[in-house]
């Protein structure tokens, strides 16, 4: 037969101070009764009327904002109850508070393999509460650690899913489009909030917010990844300015040819370009040769 999870319902209860007022009421009559007209009679309904005001005392327990009690009979669930002030219940159900604010935790450092098999170092920060107290309370042994435990399997198995970045330049310098934990953040956000909603419903877990809060190349290899990204920066760097190098040497070609100023054969032409082309795309300052003879000799 197949588990039926737990279910929160409402628990039969009612304002405490009302209780107070009936017992209040109840102790005074029998005090009242006993001294006015003393004798078994009165003895006995002063007995009942104080056994009255125990029982409306007995069931008093006290509720915070957003704080829970499950109520209890025999090791049968009778409700939960959620209504902060003065509260009162049979006597006979035992009352566990529970704590349904929100709570923020924070995983350690996890070292994963990311989609790609590079080692990396993987933190989140999770935002909980309690949503159903009946499941948090029967369906886990324990719903604060059972919740350390999911969230770190939660993590570990998003880390899996994506690539830290995406490592494929093309000649502009631009990447793919591909969503990395790097630069998808809002989509990793929301696809790691996705995955521990479904690992916590069994246990009553609402997830409010669920965020990367530590990303990083494993140290054995955080040098040699940063190489790389140094040399893939310095490539697309390189890339933009030889095409506009290049544009820029056909624009002054063009324009002495336009306006007839010098007419170049192509061994020229070639010179030229070579000579252009080491000034701009040159990492140090240029200098240049005067030629003071003829442009041929």
């Amino acid at each position: 037969m197949a588990h039926q999870p737990a279910q929160e319902r409402d628990a039969s209860t009612r304002n405490g101070f009302a209780s107070i007022g009936i017992g209040l009421v109840a102790a005074l009559a029998a005090i009242a009764l006993v001294a006015s007209r003393p004798g078994p009679v009165s003895v006995t309904i002063a007995v009942l009327l104080f056994a009255l005001a125990a029982w409306c005392w007995a069931g008093l327990y006290m509720l915070q904002p957003n704080q829970a009690a499950l109520l209890m009979f025999f090791g049968s669930y009778r409700g939960t109850d959620r209504h902060e002030g003065l509260r009162w219940a049979n006597p006979f159900f035992v009352a566990t508070k529970m704590s349904v604010r929100a709570r923020n935790f924070n995983s350690e450092k996890l070292k994963v393999n990311d989609l790609r098999g590079n080692p990396i170092e993987i933190a989140a920060a999770i935002v909980w509460r309690v949503e159903d107290t009946a499941r948090a309370s029967f369906d886990v042994e324990n719903y604060e650690a059972y919740v350390l435990t999911q969230a770190e399997a939660a993590v570990r198995h998003l880390a899996s899913r994506y690539a830290y970045d995406n490592l494929q330049v093309d000649e502009h310098g631009n990447t793919g489009a591909e969503i990395t934990l790097r630069s998808g953040t809002e989509e990793v956000g929301a696809a790691l909030r996705a995955e521990l909603e479904a690992r916590f419903a069994q246990a009553g877990i609402a997830v409010l917010d669920a965020k990367l809060t530590h990303l990083a190349y494993a140290p054995e290899i955080a040098g040699t990844m940063l190489r790389r990204q140094q040399a893939e920066a310095v490539v697309a760097a390189r890339s933009k300015i030889v095409q506009g190098a290049v544009g820029m040497v056909e624009l002054a070609l063009k324009g002495l040819e336009e306006r007839g100023l010098i007419s170049l054969d192509d061994e020229r032409k070639a010179a030229m370009v070579s000579n252009l082309l080491v000034v701009l795309c040159s990492d140090h300052d240029a200098t240049p040769v005067v030629n003071t003879g003829t442009l041929y000799n």
